[in-house]
This record gives structure tokens, sequence and C-alpha cells, in this order.
């Protein structure tokens, strides 16, 4: 059966499937282009400082000591998702391009992406889980 067709007489069970299909794709690039072990470390590293920040509400001084300590690592996390998002991005616009086209002769035309949204929303929680991306 061709995809437009299908899009045509099942919109709703085919932007759920897209976005499955979508969620999929992003989430294998997340989780083998992540330095997960990197990222397991910092995750750890700002947990025992958010602890040592409870433990100091009262001193304004340490309070800044740690969010600089904190802040050190936000660079380091900003580079694994900025490598993620570039090799992504243009292939999600042309694939977005084409929803938006698929869709608009179909009864989801003014809320395509709202459906799209939340599905791919639920989908990627769920799969960040099982691929233990969290």
């Amino acid at each position: 059966m061709d995809i437009q067709l299908f899009i045509q007489m099942n919109p709703k069970i085919a932007i759920l499937l897209l976005s499955l299909f979508v969620t999929i794709i992003t989430t294998i690039v997340n989780y083998f282009l992540t330095d997960r072990e990197l990222m397991r470390k910092i995750k750890e590293k700002q947990k025992g400082l958010r602890q040592e920040m409870k433990l100091h509400k009262g001193n304004p001084q340490k309070m800044m000591e740690i969010n600089q300590k904190m802040m050190e690592d936000f660079p380091i996390q900003m580079k694994q998702s900025f490598k993620i998002m570039l090799i992504t991005m243009v292939p999600l616009f042309i694939f977005f391009n084409w929803l938006r086209s698929s869709f608009a002769a179909t009864d989801l035309a003014s809320s395509w992406f709202w459906w799209y949204l939340v599905a791919s929303l639920v989908f990627s929680i769920a799969l960040r889980k099982l691929f233990k991306l969290d």
C-alpha cells in the first residue's frame, strides 16, 4: 500500500506510526553517539553537588562555589547534545516538510503537529527508559 494513500485513509494511525519510527531512529542515533559513561559520571557528580547545596543553604558563598562547580559540566553536556542535533536536524526538517504536505488534505490538517508532538514525547520517554539513556 502506498504511504500517501495510507495517510489519507488513516491519518491518526499514520501520524502515530511515523512518530514512532522517527523517535526510534533519533533514539538509536542518540544511543550510539552519546558518551553514556561520561554522561553518567556527570549526572552522579551533579547529584552529589545538589546534596552538598542542601547542606549549605545558609551559606551564600559556599552555594556560589558549588554552583560554579555545577556549571563546569554544562559545556560538556551541551557538546553531547549539539553533536546529535547537528546530525538529526536536516533530515528532520525535510521530514517535517513532507509531513506537513502529506497531512494537508486530511482531517488532521490543522493539528497533525500536535498529534506528532504528543506521540513522540510519549514514545521518546519509553524508548529512553528502554535504552537507559536517562
